[in-house]
């Protein structure tokens, strides 16, 4: 159990920074955290650690989320704007929420390379076995993805 205690503490704030990245929402992105770590060590105890692994149940996680999101939204979409909304432009800065906008803008897939680039220290080699393709195939996508990126924050200077 020690060695688990010191993988999450390692790898906590790297797999909330990738949630947050894909989500936009501090609240979502700490449940995402605590559930992924849940079901993490419910499941996969006996396994050796594995930081592809993780990474792998908190995307799946994000994406059942959205999928019950949608299912809900058509209701959701006769109410006024929430709290959240106006709570996340309050805390973030102006230059992340710019980003975080831009992120948005992204399709899926190219969120998805970022997000797991820059939040969680994992190499193209472990980004590839989590995405299940090629490390060439990551480093092209993540090129691609970084280049629409600087084109919608440019864009969004203007």
């Amino acid at each position: 159990m020690e060695r688990f205690h010191r993988f999450y503490s390692e790898h906590r704030d790297k797999l909330f920074g990738y949630l947050l990245r894909k989500s936009g929402n501090q609240a979502l992105a700490a449940d995402l955290t605590q559930e992924t770590f849940t079901r993490y060590i419910e499941r996969y105890r006996l396994r050796e650690l594995s930081l592809a692994l993780l990474f792998t149940i908190g995307r799946n996680l994000y994406y059942d989320h959205v999928r019950q999101r949608r299912q809900k939204a058509d209701a959701a979409s006769l109410l006024p704007a929430t709290a959240v909304d106006e709570e996340q432009a309050y805390i973030l800065r102006e230059d992340s929420r710019r980003m975080l906008d831009a992120l948005q803008q992204l399709d899926d897939e190219d969120r998805d390379i970022l997000a797991l680039v820059v939040s969680s220290d994992m190499t193209y080699k472990d980004i590839a076995a989590v995405r299940g393709c090629s490390e060439a195939t990551i480093k092209v996508r993540v090129h691609r993805a970084r280049q629409k990126l600087r084109q919608l924050v440019s864009k969004e200077q203007r």
